[in-house]
């Protein structure tokens, strides 16, 4: 008889479980529109969305497809504003270092970069009040209640997952190189999210500490870093615009100056990446996780 550790649904199950019960905790804060509150539940269904199809009795089933992609919905939803908190995070941070315009162009552009993300959150949040999350809740209810996988097909799904995952992030750092490329490096953040995520699994299952996560979330916040900068340089550049049409020179040399100090952090954020190799972290985190053979 195989052991119950390795083919025991009751591992994949309480972890399935946990996953669930944190989304629907921090719902109610988010729908109040607490910023800790979205972001946690972000998190918590990101979790969610890559551990389901690996737990999950029938991953292809119709109903976890559905699961997966209202918890899609979900997370889009409550990350309708994070651009501009993180932007107006890292503006009032810059004031407080003191790398600000004029104090009267600094309070402006303050006041201008609060309102959107007021009217950011006020969108996002009725958003949110749109979404059938009760059907969602119903559904992740039943998978549930029909116990999650057995451990051994639980850990041949996270093998392939990574193999897959891993293969795809390494490419795309291979074929990125040396370029400062936003846009693509911010699809590979995407990437290196989901591979952290994946590496959490199995030490869960097993509760097992392995430092892949961390690694992976140092790669995943340096190009967040590189990202977060560059969004708040084109909001500055739009800013700059709509200042020079209206013939306020002084707020748009103030934008522009910031908009260069930005695109300025942001390019010195990318060459500090590139000196950290980060290939060579990604291939450190893979071999943490248990890869068998390359994934270039």
């Amino acid at each position: 008889m195989s052991s119950p550790s390795l083919t025991g649904p009751e591992p994949a199950t309480s972890l399935l479980k946990d996953r669930v019960r944190t989304l629907f905790k921090h719902l109610p804060a988010a729908l109040a529109g607490e910023e800790e509150a979205i972001h946690q539940m972000r998190v918590a269904g990101r979790r969610l969305r890559v551990a389901l199809p690996l737990l999950a009795r029938k991953p292809e089933a119709k109903r976890v497809r559905r699961c997966l992609r209202r918890l899609r919905n979900l997370i889009r939803t409550a990350g309708a504003s994070r651009d501009l908190d993180v932007s107006l995070a890292l503006y009032e941070e810059r004031l407080r270092q003191g790398a600000q315009p004029a104090p009267a162009e600094a309070t402006t552009l303050l006041r201008s970069l609060r309102a959107a993300r007021r009217r950011s959150h006020a969108r996002m949040a009725q958003a949110l009040l749109d979404l059938d999350l009760a059907a969602l809740r119903r559904d992740l209810r039943r998978v549930v209640s029909r116990r999650g996988e057995g451990l051994f097909t639980v850990f041949v799904r996270i093998r392939e997952a990574r193999d897959r995952q891993g293969a795809l992030l390494l490419s795309g750092l291979h074929e990125l190189g040396d370029r400062y490329e936003p846009e693509a490096l911010h699809r590979l953040r995407f990437r290196a999210r989901r591979l952290r995520y994946l590496a959490e699994v199995a030490p869960a299952l097993k509760d097992q500490p392995s430092d892949a996560p961390a690694l992976l979330k140092e790669l995943q916040e340096a190009l967040g870093g590189i990202h977060d900068a560059h969004v708040l340089a084109g909001w500055l550049a739009r800013q700059a615009a709509a200042a020079e049409r209206a013939g306020r020179a002084e707020r748009a040399a103030a934008a522009r100056a910031q908009q260069a100090a930005l695109q300025d952090l942001s390019r010195g954020q990318h060459r500090a990446l590139l000196e950290r190799d980060p290939a060579s972290l990604v291939s450190r985190a893979l071999e943490l996780m248990g890869l068998a053979r390359s994934a270039a």
